[in-house]
């Protein structure tokens, strides 16, 4: 049933974009849909960018800031030849090349841009300059000074090569622009490259393989009618605690801990900055490990 403060659900969508949408426009197409209490996404994607977009709804949403911080795969194409000022194919040609490289000279290249690099971002991104987004500067024609700033390619893999488009698989931390990486790839190979396809294939435990349309969520709500029913398209708030330890707690070491008081543990655990808390099975909240006492970090309302 809907309150005037909207349905009150609890957990995750993992929903897979589809291309020339939003991050913005896809949420709102659930808010539309669902009319939850609360909605937050974790991590934006372009709109040339399709893949997945996990969607917190309710006391998921406490929970968004796991995800931002988790480690993300993409699968992407550079098309070498060109650059692009928005480093994707939205933008207007901004420099030329006629070198190819071939699959050998991509592979080889690879060790370069694997590991703690510095990335210099696009400057068609939402970083912020003097408290405007760099990308309604560049729109204004001003000029866009950003600085480099660290990074971490976890892995990189060379897809393969047809034509002038170079196929590849990254695993990145939180802050790595993919537009970026092409871009260095492509002039370090000699040549100019910008992103053709950009597809994300997982952040965090939540990946592309059981990942669903907003045509499947639409007609899931629209067949379920009034009553609510069955909700395949929930995943539980725990999905996005896969990474980090679990600790369950009696009824009154819960109490204890809901009312600002430090659980002081019986059987001894390693000091933990984040751990998943739980009763009963059912995830209750965020706290850490410090000398053997766990702290509340945040608890959910459920």
């Amino acid at each position: 049933m809907t309150n005037k403060r909207g349905q009150p659900i609890n957990g995750w969508i993992n929903l897979n974009k589809p291309l020339h949408v939003t991050s913005a426009g896809a949420v709102n197409k659930v808010k539309w849909l669902l009319k939850p209490q609360k909605i937050g996404h974790a991590g934006t994607l372009d709109p040339l960018a399709t893949g997945v977009l996990p969607l917190a709804l309710g006391e998921g949403t406490k929970c968004v800031n796991l995800l931002m911080d988790a480690k993300k795969t993409y699968e992407f194409a550079v098309t070498f030849g060109e650059r692009r000022a928005t480093e994707d194919a939205e933008g207007e040609v901004i420099a030329t090349s006629d070198h190819r490289p071939d699959a050998a000279s991509i592979i080889a290249i690879l060790p370069r841009f694997t590991g703690d690099i510095s990335q210099l971002p696009p400057i068609y991104s939402a970083l912020k300059v003097d408290g405007k987004r760099a990308y309604d500067l560049a729109r204004a024609g001003e000029a866009v000074v950003l600085e480099p700033r660290p990074v971490t390619v976890h892995a990189l893999e060379f897809l393969g090569l047809t034509g002038e488009v170079a196929e590849f698989r990254a695993i990145v931390s939180k802050g790595t622009y993919i537009r970026s990486l092409g871009r260095d790839i492509a002039q370090a190979l000699g040549s100019e490259g910008y992103i053709s396809r950009l597809h994300r294939a997982a952040v965090g435990p939540f990946t592309d393989t059981d990942a669903i349309s907003l045509d499947f969520l639409e007609e899931s709500v629209h067949n379920a009618g009034q009553s609510g029913g069955e909700r395949p398209w929930l995943t539980p708030l725990t999905r996005a605690l896969d990474d980090i330890p679990a600790l369950t707690l009696e009824r009154e070491q819960l109490h204890q801990l809901r009312h600002g008081q430090r659980v002081t543990l019986t059987t001894p655990m390693p000091d933990a900055p984040l751990i998943a808390v739980l009763h009963t099975g059912e995830l209750q909240g965020l706290a850490r490990v410090e000398g053997n006492q766990v702290i509340s970090v945040r608890l959910l309302n459920l």
